[in-house]
């Protein structure tokens, strides 16, 4: 595992595909910076993080799919890897709101955004963006948003240690992306944000309507079991919750 430290960088990911274009790199390689200036989140919205104070990092993870169906099922594989080592700081009431936030309590701590690239011989690469909030404090304008140091009341943490736990799990649900899949998206609806629970929501007709998440299909898709007891599956940025 190589590490590579940097101190601002405009988007790790854009930073690590640069490398991925120009250099062999070996499996999970990881760039991490101090500050983003251009920090990406899924569909192009951007990541705010305080210098210093938060983890953002790539990851480069490669030939760890064989089918392109298989891409949300990475995307599990990685928001786990985030839950299961911040369990092991004893982080409270840990979730996952669909397609790619990590929640404590109500309020977001961390998000996801994953690239992939499928080469000539069909071989799928990827470089994993996690942007995660630690030791920041003040959120102005983001009422949902949180970090580490918030929730367990102005505790500090090694932003490196949890770095390698999130790796070290991130390389364990890789295996199992292959080898027991079921087993991931088992334990992923286990801790899906609000599954189970009537909730409102707004769809691109900012029409507002109440349904019960069921689960997320093979290709990422929300499943909603609406009021007039048919269930309906959402696309990413289809629909928001309210909450």
């Amino acid at each position: 595992m190589k590490l590579i430290k940097l101190d601002a960088i405009d988007s790790t990911n854009d930073f690590l595909k640069g490398l991925v274009n120009k250099q062999y790199l070996e499996n999970f390689t990881i760039v991490s910076a101090e500050s983003q200036t251009k920090g990406k989140g899924q569909m192009g919205s951007v990541w705010v993080s305080e210098k210093g104070k938060n983890l953002t990092m790539s990851v480069f993870v490669k030939d760890s799919l064989t089918v392109l169906n298989q891409i949300y099922s990475l995307n599990i594989a990685v928001a786990l890897a985030i839950v299961q080592a911040l369990e092991t700081f004893e982080i409270p009431q840990l979730s996952i709101k669909w397609p790619n936030d990590i929640m404590s309590y109500n309020y977001k701590i961390g998000g996801i955004l994953i690239e992939n690239s499928i080469k000539n011989d069909g071989s799928i690469s990827s470089v994993i963006g996690i942007g995660l909030n630690i030791n920041q404090i003040t959120f102005d304008n983001l009422p949902k948003g949180s970090s580490l140091a918030v929730v367990v009341c102005n505790r500090q943490f090694d932003k490196h240690q949890i770095l390698l736990k999130i790796v070290n799990r991130l390389k364990d649900n890789v295996v199992l992306l292959n080898k027991e899949p079921d087993l991931l998206w088992k334990t992923y609806l286990k801790v899906l944000f609000k599954k189970g629970v009537p909730m409102p929501f707004k769809d691109n007709s900012n029409k507002n309507f109440m349904g019960i998440i069921q689960g997320v299909s093979e290709f990422g898709k929300l499943q909603l079991l609406l009021e007039d007891d048919t269930t309906a599956e959402y696309n990413i940025k289809e629909i928001q919750m309210l909450y």
